[in-house]
């Protein structure tokens, strides 16, 4: 736009300064715009940032488009010029290439400038002395090309007479027939390849090769890949896709990679994972010495029942036989099943979909496979403490069915969050965590807030009971003193009084004060079912803050 009031002689002149920066131009490095200013128009610009670099390939591309738009307003004859002039078409000829190659060049740097032919048409040409430089910079290109020139139809009948003897005559492949025809009429594998490709598609009756192409398009990959989960054989596959058992294996592969890839893997992480012995340390022992089989037969199995009537009896009858795992195999098993996911993320980000290793995949997906394993035992092993939940509940008229569908799924969840390091019980933040989604998601399910937090959620008063039958006064009072600091610690002042009022933390050790939800919510102005969920949420942040010992005291 600057340039555009600049006289002609000048514009020019500027014309062949930027022919001349354009050819010293590396696309692999940067250039500040005022350098660039400078070594077209002589000065530099007023107003430009210091910081502003521009890159060579994008520069390259730039000045292209600046010397076919400055030459446009500066045209000449090409008639004119004391050397020759080319059209794209006549240098295509002159050179035995086509006009798409003459296009690519000039991306890699041949310029053109515009030009007035001798019909008057204003269109890019090339100076003979800027084509000798270009091929000179360029060996590789011009001989490239002149195996990518045009074919003519004596050519073309030759390659497919060779491609269809060849195909008839050898066990070569698709790929060996197309190299030594162009080996042996000396044109690139490219050329012969679209020629047979090209007569194939102008004459479907008369198929030189009785296999298909070698590239495969999404949906058959697709297919192959659902065929082999689905347990067929690769060598079904070869056979009815026509494939070797390379192909057959890599586009396997590939397919398992991306599955691995877009699957959601989370774990709770640890510091000993990262220790360098942590494979040999956690993986050592057999997951049948992990977890020893403790199951609960029917004779000794506690039964479900309500007012003597057997629930879900099928059901029911499943889990009395269900192994039961003590803290020791449930912290192991714990600590394997997340380190198992660790290395499976961590085997993850060395996948090269260009270049897939199967050995990888497999370790991968075996990690996989026994984490979700081990998930399945966990799970099953805490499915009795979900009915024993759900029954509870059903005390208010829910459903029990829903109420134990909604607790396996909070169960589900659970092993996936708990986190082992802080030594609690999982069945501990089961019961927690089943119980609050009762209340969120099935209201009526809530029993009456003393019972659930007495019963299910275990009572904050049993902390001092305990302490009390466990030692003296004073290491009751000192207890309380420590629960009141977490207490004021990681609780808001509503949340504070609700917890405080309820369970009878304040005033003397021995004779505590408890006040009811709906006093407490008759002091805050609050409906007894809002104090109760708001204390849920308090009773939640507590478990995550007190220690192990604290909080098995806590719950009772």
């Amino acid at each position: 736009m600057q340039l555009r009031f600049t006289p002609l002689k000048k514009r020019r002149k500027q014309l062949e300064a930027a022919e001349k920066l354009c050819a010293i131009i590396d696309k692999n490095k940067d250039y500040p715009f005022e350098f660039v200013c400078f070594r077209i128009t002589g000065f530099l610009p007023k107003k430009v940032d210091a910081g502003q670099l521009i890159k060579g390939s994008e520069l390259l591309e730039d000045l292209q488009i600046f010397i076919s738009k400055l030459s446009g307003q500066v045209a000449d004859a090409a008639s004119e010029q004391p050397q020759k002039v080319y059209s794209i078409e006549e240098l295509a000829a002159s050179l035995g290439v086509s006009s798409k190659t003459i296009n690519r060049w000039r991306k890699r740097g041949l310029i053109a400038r515009k030009f007035v032919f001798n019909d008057g048409v204003k269109r890019l040409g090339f100076l003979r002395s800027v084509v000798d430089q270009f091929l000179a910079a360029n060996p590789e290109l011009a001989d490239k090309a002149k195996r990518l020139a045009h074919l003519t139809n004596r050519e073309k009948r030759q390659i497919i007479q060779l491609a269809a003897r060849l195909a008839a005559t050898t066990n070569l492949s698709r790929h060996q027939i197309i190299s030594n025809i162009a080996a042996k009429i000396g044109r690139s594998h490219e050329t012969v390849r679209y020629t047979i490709l090209n007569y194939q598609k102008t004459n479907p009756d008369k198929g030189i090769f009785h296999r298909p192409p070698g590239v495969i398009d999404p949906a058959q990959a697709a297919e192959i890949y659902k065929l082999f989960k689905e347990a067929a054989s690769v060598k079904d596959l070869m056979k009815r896709f026509h494939r070797n058992k390379s192909s057959i294996y890599r586009i396997i592969n590939q397919r398992r990679a991306r599955d691995i890839l877009a699957k959601k893997i989370e774990f709770v992480p640890s510091d000993e994972f990262l220790q360098e012995n942590a494979k040999e340390k956690i993986l050592a022992q057999l997951l049948s010495i992990i977890v020893p089989a403790l199951p609960r037969t029917a004779q000794n199995a506690e039964p479900f029942e309500i007012a003597g009537t057997s629930l879900l009896p099928e059901y029911l009858q499943i889990l009395k036989n269900t192994p039961v795992l003590n803290r020791d195999s449930e912290i192991e098993l714990f600590r394997r099943y997340n380190f198992l996911k660790y290395l499976a993320c961590a085997a993850r980000g060395k996948i090269n979909l260009k270049r897939v290793s199967s050995a990888l995949l497999n370790q991968i997906e075996r990690y996989l496979a026994e984490a979700e394993m081990i998930k399945k035992m966990i799970t099953e092993a805490n499915l009795r403490l979900v009915v024993g939940i759900a029954i509870k509940h059903t005390t208010t008229g829910a459903n029990l069915t829903d109420l134990i569908s909604r607790g396996n799924l909070s169960l589900v969840e659970e092993v996936e969050k708990f986190d082992y390091t802080k030594g609690y019980r999982f069945a501990i933040r089961l019961a927690w965590a089943i119980t609050y989604d009762y209340a969120r998601k099935i209201p009526a399910a809530a029993p009456p807030p003393h019972k659930a937090i007495a019963a299910s959620l275990a009572r904050l008063g049993q902390l001092e009971r305990n302490l009390q039958t466990a030692a003296d006064i004073a290491a009751v009072e000192k207890a309380r003193q420590n629960l009141a600091q977490v207490i004021a610690n990681n609780l808001n002042q509503r949340e504070q009084y609700i917890i405080t009022n309820h369970f009878g933390l304040l005033g003397p050790t021995v004779k505590k004060t408890r006040r009811t939800l709906k006093q407490i919510g008759e002091d805050l102005g609050l409906s007894k079912e809002r104090v109760r969920q708001i204390e849920l949420i308090a009773l939640q942040k507590l478990r995550q803050s007190l220690s192990p010992e604290e909080f098995e005291l806590l719950t009772g």
